[in-house]
């Protein structure tokens, strides 16, 4: 037998529950995926945390939260910039959000970051391989002789994420990465590169933690729970009606 022909006009065909939850799944699949693709690197999480899709890391948005926060101590200036062992173990410390595992965050030796376009001693231009260069280079603009506060050039996407943060230093940002003892890698906002120092100096400091802060689901996740309310609806359809 023939599939059953319905309607006004031949060709329309009679579309069950499977059928219809099916068309229904695949617009949301569809959603799902070019929401994915149109996704940036940065996402404003709320309650001063930004997270990074990227490097799957959440940073803290206020960029001088150690002086917002009056934090004081040893090696700690009035404006905030601190020692690199200070800034270490302010961020160690730090309680944020509920969230207890802060740290400074990461850059690769200019010599061993592949995405450096010039390499001198000891710095590196145009390097964004690592999470603190990743960030000013790549997502904030920071070019090269030039401050991360000025926009000129900057795509439409890096102005609105140097926006997400407060606080910004056009000076120079202590990472979690050691050159050679008494000596750690650090990020200089106010001309793009990146080098590294004795740690004795005060540059500034920015906190950073693992994973997102928001609980989203992943695509494939929500993809499950589509699939799973698609099946209660239609045993719910299917499910005889009792005898009055």
């Amino acid at each position: 037998m023939g599939r059953r022909c319905v309607g006004r006009e031949a060709g329309q065909w009679n579309e069950g529950p499977l059928m219809r939850f099916t068309k229904s799944w695949g617009a949301a699949a569809a959603i799902v995926t070019v929401s994915g693709a149109a996704q940036a690197a940065l996402f404003d999480r709320g309650g001063g945390m930004i997270y990074d899709t990227t490097h799957d890391i959440t940073w803290l948005a206020d960029m001088n939260y150690a002086r917002t926060s009056g934090h004081i101590g040893d090696g700690v200036n009035t404006d905030g910039a601190m020692t690199w062992d200070a800034a270490d173990s302010w961020a160690d410390h730090l309680v944020y959000g509920g969230f207890d595992d802060w740290r400074l965050p990461t850059l690769i030796p200019s010599a061993e970051d592949k995405t450096c376009s010039r390499t001198f001693l000891w710095a590196g231009d145009h390097c964004s391989g690592g999470e603190l260069s990743g960030l000013f280079v790549t997502d904030l603009g920071n070019k090269v002789n030039e401050s991360v506060l000025n926009q000129t050039g900057d795509t439409a996407e890096q102005i609105a994420n140097l926006a997400l943060f407060s606080n910004v230093q056009s000076y120079a940002y202590w990472s979690g990465t050691k050159a050679m003892d008494g000596i750690m890698w650090y990020f200089a906002t106010n001309g793009g590169i990146q080098s590294n120092y004795y740690q004795y100096v005060t540059f500034y400091a920015l906190a950073v933690r693992p994973g997102d802060v928001a609980a989203v689901p992943e695509p494939p996740t929500l993809v499950l729970a589509l699939l799973g309310l698609g099946a209660t609806v239609m045993w719910r359809r299917r499910r005889p009606v009792p005898a009055a």
